[in-house]
């Protein structure tokens, strides 16, 4: 009997594991949706600021998701804002993604940057949302996942100088910091959503920064004389619906479940999506050059997501765990 018992034993381990790697998956592509979400971003807020002012767009957008968050928030009977204890971390979600990232892009976009140029801060920013990871969320990647990160980065960053004057230029400062706020805000997001629905995280974020943004969204809209046209409009909506709230349902929620390290490796892809965009919306055409990049992102991306995570993602106890869905 006792062999029998210490035979059976290893099975629950397996299937434990297995269900473990499954999850890791499917955190994948959940992120990836994401990605796809926020690969329009950067031609979306082009299209906004050639009618608007960059800090109605900037700010505005997320006027129109508290806006929408609220209304999903009050259909599900959930609370309208976040439990106390953890104020802390919804406070960096706002200076992270909600203010921080939106305002420095589209300043950085004002200033000259470009869309494929501002590529660089999607580049970066896989390997500073891991560095924040180790940081605020414990998580601890192996040494090749380190070398993928890295090589992902440099591949990438390497292939959006060289489309541009292959220097940094002023506007770089701007996105220096909108990389080091969008890294802050989907580490602390990433953590909440391991005991709250992203789509409940997303939606506590803009609704707290509402107070904020609806008055100043007001007060711009009525002194910066917009020049308001269908692409205006599709641009801003596209940012405030897409980019500022319902990508970050399935991304927030890709980061708990496949780890933020891991899981926010694929957003190395975001730069070749951008530039998809670029092509289908203002005529860019492909080179050499970018099929190279391809190649070399998707060896990274699928080397990250072949390392294991450590450690596994907390459940008990999890900040956010707000319940429900």
């Amino acid at each position: 009997m006792r062999l029998q018992n210490s035979a059976i034993q290893p099975m629950p381990i397996a299937a434990s594991t297995e269900t473990g790697r499954a999850r890791a998956w499917r955190g994948s592509l959940l992120a990836g949706v994401g990605v796809i979400a926020f690969s329009g971003s950067f031609p979306a807020t082009e299209f906004a600021m050639r009618g608007l002012d960059p800090y109605l767009v900037a700010i505005g957008r997320a006027a129109l998701a508290a806006l929408v968050a609220a209304v999903c928030l009050k259909a599900a009977g959930a609370p309208l804002l976040p439990p106390r204890e953890h104020l802390r971390s919804y406070g960096l979600i706002v200076l992270g993604v909600v203010l921080g990232f939106p305002l420095f892009s589209g300043l950085a976009l004002h200033a000259g940057a470009g869309t494929a140029h501002s590529a660089v801060v999607i580049g970066l920013l896989p390997a500073a949302t891991a560095a924040f990871a180790v940081l605020r969320a414990g998580e601890r990647p192996r040494p090749l996942f380190w070398a993928a990160c890295v090589a992902g980065a440099l591949s990438i960053t390497a292939f959006t100088l060289t489309r541009g004057t292959g220097r940094f230029a002023a506007a770089d400062l701007l996105l220096v910091l909108a990389l080091l706020a969008a890294a802050v805000g989907y580490t602390e997001g990433g953590r909440l959503s391991r005991g709250a629905p992203g789509w409940r995280v997303i939606s506590y974020a803009v609704v707290l920064a509402a107070p904020v943004t609806v008055p100043v969204t007001a007060v711009l809209a009525l002194t910066t004389h917009p020049e308001l046209s269908a692409v205006s409009l599709a641009g801003f909506a596209y940012a405030g619906l897409v980019s500022m709230f319902l990508g970050f349902i399935p991304w927030y929620a890709g980061l708990a479940m496949g780890g933020i390290a891991r899981a926010g490796q694929i957003q190395l892809a975001q730069p070749l999506l951008t530039l998809v965009w670029a092509w289908w919306l203002l005529g860019e055409r492909f080179g050499v050059a970018t099929v190279a990049a391809a190649l070399a992102v998707l060896v990274c991306v699928a080397v990250t997501q072949g390392s294991r995570r450590v450690p596994e993602p907390r459940r008990a106890g999890a900040p956010g765990n707000a319940g429900g869905v």
